[in-house]
């Protein structure tokens, strides 16, 4: 079969931003591994060598009794993740802050019908007491049941979870009666961070079921709903299916997350973009006239800076405000940010500070 293609590219590849790690393109370790799934058949919708392989894979992380569900893309793994812990009657406890809250356009609430009861908190981190001033009420049939809570890891203010205090979380959970989901869209900048395996702060620190992420750590596509308490948390493959989540080709989502897990694909490129996370904050706590307001433990860098600075500096380089109100910006790194891209990116803020 013909390897050429009518496609044309349509974009420049020196053009980089610091919006998202999700504007990065696919690692080539990842393309391989999609290339070497290619020819021939295979079953479809999960029944094949690759995905039945994958369980072996995501296991050797998160232990024997993990089972891992390939879905397209994060909300999803979300919804169908948040709804195999819940009742029609029940919901879920976060943070204010959290991406089922403000990124995913109510999903949560419209496609599973899951009520959110949702904290205010400092730095983007639930708490034992935190997590009390939202439940109650579960004998009271006017007020949606908290049966569930949801922690982010890295959060959405990019700060980190310690095992300890996620251990804490599920045990001060579990006692309540309530089960616990972590949205790890990021899990893998937040295990290189903290030099910590999945394990330790995940399956060992009593998490019921993961949202793992995969495309802002050089995926093409794909995300995972891995159950790690399978008592708790069933019936995950008629959920997905019901959610839009089933992949006809899933050899194509699996394989990828193989090439991320198998070795240490994972690790290198998590790592890297917390580096130049560092990088970038370490270059802008020098520039005068800018503030890093937040811990800077992931892959993201806030800062607050004049609001016509950073207007100008949005037309060179895309970045999204996090507040608008305060001015202040969000900059993420990803696995193919170099350090020419922070370096060059740095000279741009002082130039436009300079104006």
């Amino acid at each position: 079969m013909s390897t050429t293609t009518d496609a044309v590219r349509h974009h420049d590849p020196a053009v980089r931003g610091f919006a998202s790690d999700n504007y990065a393109g696919v690692h080539p370790e990842v393309l391989a591994a999609i290339a070497l799934a290619n020819g021939g058949h295979q079953v479809a919708y999960g029944e094949d060598q690759y995905t039945e392989h994958l369980q072996t894979v995501f296991r050797s992380h998160f232990g024997d009794r993990a089972e891992a569900y390939p879905v397209f893309n994060g909300t999803g793994a979300n919804v169908v993740a948040l709804q195999a812990l819940l009742p029609r009657w029940g919901a879920v406890i976060a943070a204010e802050s959290a991406h089922i809250n403000v990124d995913e356009c109510g999903a949560p609430e419209k496609v599973a019908g899951i009520k959110l009861h949702l904290v205010a908190t400092p730095d983007g981190k639930l708490t034992p007491e935190l997590i009390d001033r939202q439940a109650y009420g579960w004998d009271d049939e006017h007020r949606a049941a908290p049966l569930a809570v949801s922690i982010t890891q890295s959060t959405e203010l990019g700060t980190l979870y310690t095992a300890d205090e996620v251990r804490a979380i599920c045990e001060h959970a579990h006692e309540r009666g309530m089960l616990v989901h972590m949205d790890g869209s990021r899990l893998g900048n937040a295990a290189a961070s903290l030099g910590r395996p999945f394990r330790e702060f995940t399956t060992d620190a009593g998490v019921d079921v993961l949202s793992f992420g995969g495309t802002k750590n050089g995926l093409l596509l794909g995300e995972a709903v891995v159950v790690l308490n399978p008592e708790r948390v069933r019936n995950l493959k008629y959920l997905r299916k019901m959610s839009m989540q089933l992949a006809s080709k899933m050899r194509f989502v699996s394989v990828q997350f193989e090439a991320l897990l198998a070795g240490d694909l994972w690790l290198r490129n998590a790592g890297h973009a917390n580096a130049m996370a560092q990088r970038l904050e370490a270059a802008v706590r020098q520039i005068d006239g800018i503030t890093v307001v937040r811990p800077v433990q992931a892959n993201a860098v806030f800062a607050i800076l004049p609001r016509e600075v950073s207007e100008r500096l949005q037309k060179r380089y895309r970045f999204y405000f996090w507040n608008e109100q305060t001015g202040e910006v969000r900059w993420m790194t990803a696995f193919d940010t170099t350090e020419q891209d922070i370096d060059a990116f740095a000279a741009a803020i002082v130039e436009e500070m300079a104006r």
